[in-house]
């Protein structure tokens, strides 16, 4: 399987890799407290870390519903946390136009579940040569993420992990299917990362919003890791119940260490 090199460590080696942060950026300082946070305890782990925050998120339920702060300050504050903490940066993009002015600061530049078919934007982000993060749809199944992955790759770029976010069970339910894991990475040879917080998601459960059992959430991860997922992703807000957008699905900063580390060994076992 291939592994991919960022920063000062390789992704898909010996070593769990963790992207985390808030659903969208809400603000510097709620940004930098939980980069900073993260950083430590990855750190503490030797656990590798990327930071992750969304400038723009198009995909909301309704046009109440929080975005973040847009492109510009978005950037300027991901660009800042990168500066001023050293850690790899990840952030999703909606329109190809996106991707070159986002590949200024991301390292990795992550494509949206809902999008993930969108051949302009996976086009546009490989481009950028850095490494592509390809949500699964959750209406996708694995054996399907194989033309999408071949997009980037003929756009001359193979730096690519591809997230598993769990598949659609009906209607406002999601189900995790962790063969996934396994046929992504045996057969099309991509590290896996495991969302584990937008897998316990109910699309639609607040009527005009999303909102999610998050209890699952450290189930699903440690099951992920067991199963052979490469990385896992997080979204971790220091106070989730006051989160402008999926506080249902977050973690708290402080349940942090506790989940990190028992996934870390069970990574320590593959």
């Amino acid at each position: 399987m291939k592994t991919l090199t960022l920063n000062n460590f390789e992704i898909g080696k010996d070593k769990l890799t963790i992207l985390a942060g808030p659903c969208a950026t809400e603000s510097e300082e709620i940004s930098y407290k939980t980069a900073k946070k993260l950083k430590e305890i990855c750190a503490k782990l030797d656990i590798n870390f990327v930071f992750k925050t969304s400038f723009d998120k198009a995909n909301r339920s309704s046009l109440d519903s929080y975005r973040g702060l847009g492109i510009d300050k978005g950037l300027e504050i991901l660009s800042n946390i990168k500066k001023e903490l050293n850690v790899a940066i990840v952030t999703d993009i909606h329109e190809p136009y996106q991707a070159k002015i986002a590949s200024r600061v991301a390292d990795i530049i992550q494509i949206p579940a809902f999008l993930c078919r969108q051949t302009d934007l996976l086009v546009a982000a490989a481009q950028t040569g850095k490494i592509v993060n390809i949500k699964k749809g959750q209406f996708l199944s694995p054996y399907q993420m194989e033309s999408i992955a071949k997009k980037v790759i003929e756009s001359n770029n193979d730096k690519i992990l591809i997230t598993d976010r769990g598949t659609s069970f009906g209607y406002n339910n999601l189900v995790v299917d962790f063969r996934c894991v396994s046929i992504i990475q045996e057969q099309l040879g991509f590290p896996v990362v495991f969302d584990a917080t937008h897998s316990v998601q109910i699309p639609g459960g607040h009527g005009k919003s999303s909102s999610g059992e998050k209890k699952f959430v450290p189930l699903l991860a440690r099951a992920a890791v067991a199963a052979g997922a490469k990385a896992l992703f997080f979204e971790v807000h220091p106070n989730p119940k006051e989160a402008l957008c999926d506080g249902d699905n977050m973690l708290s900063i402080d349940e942090c260490e506790e989940v990190f580390s028992i996934c870390n060994k069970i990574f320590k076992l593959q």
